[in-house]
């Protein structure tokens, strides 16, 4: 299955996050041209989630939140939060009297939970909802059917194990993920999903511009910096550039078409199965 793009993405309106707690390079971040920059607070029930699978699990503190938000100019404060509970609202709470201008939703699983953090933000900041479940996925119409929802993020990590898949990148090539990013953006909604490496970063189990090509392929509009992104930077002059580079290659992509497309989706596909379990 395809999935035309819509045909306005360009490098200026895709937007970039960066999750750190180190208020150095969230300055860096701001004057590389990073959209939003912030913390992971998730901590219920990752760790149990991922346990093995050697995937990174935030220790960021929100006391740290107000130093990340000083070093901003012009990118938005963010927070990635709990999954929705009856401690919810003391959280939200807590990160808009810190700053925090965006609030993104992990685990939900049907339109009553999303309903539930709506009401919570009340419209104080920008939702935006991490699609990670099943359910989610199969209840994805309604969802965004929701008022005052943002966009919605798919998050591979926790998708693919929810679908039982031995390697998170095939979740990019799958046609689960090829329907929610056509009910999303049918429902007018920004789309987003997973994160990406540099351009030039040899080193990743699955080639970078493959991955890049999926945005395209996709319509997505978003898309987190992941930490091999940063890990080898450097220099703010480097991220700056780095971030160049990646906007660019996005946008080549998009201008590919879609059998160029098509195309990287299939290369995908069989470097996934090369690399096997990731």
């Amino acid at each position: 299955m395809s999935v035309a793009p819509q045909p306005d993405v360009s490098a200026k309106r895709f937007v970039l996050t960066l999750w750190t707690d180190d208020p150095a390079l969230a300055e860096q971040a701001d004057r590389a041209g990073i959209d939003r920059v912030g913390l992971d607070l998730e901590t219920r029930g990752k760790h149990e989630r991922q346990a093995g699978l050697g995937t990174w699990i935030s220790t960021h503190d929100v006391e740290r939140l107000p130093a990340i938000g000083a070093a901003l100019a012009r990118a938005e404060l963010f927070a990635r939060l709990n999954p929705v509970s009856k401690e919810s609202s003391a959280e939200v709470q807590r990160v808009l009297d810190m700053g925090a201008r965006v609030l993104m939703l992990p685990m939900f699983r049907t339109a009553t939970e999303v309903q539930r953090f709506v009401d919570v933000v009340a419209g104080r900041a920008t939702v935006v909802l991490l699609l990670e479940t099943r359910e989610a996925a199969e209840n994805i119409e309604r969802i965004c059917s929701v008022k005052d929802v943002g966009e919605v993020h798919i998050g591979i990590n926790d998708l693919a194990l929810a679908l039982g898949m031995r390697n998170r990148f095939a979740v990019l090539g799958s046609e689960l993920i090829a329907r929610v990013s056509s009910s999303v953006r049918e429902s007018g909604l920004p789309f987003g999903v997973g994160g990406i490496g540099r351009v030039d970063d040899a080193a990743l189990p699955v080639p970078s511009d493959l991955v890049y090509a999926q945005y395209a392929r996709l319509g997505a509009t978003a898309a987190l910096i992941s930490r091999a992104f940063i890990r080898t930077g450097g220099s703010p002059r480097q991220l700056k550039d780095d971030v160049a580079a990646s906007r660019a290659r996005l946008v080549y992509w998009e201008a590919a078409g879609q059998r160029a497309q098509e195309q990287a989706q299939e290369n995908l596909r069989v470097a996934v199965e090369r690399v096997g379990s990731w």
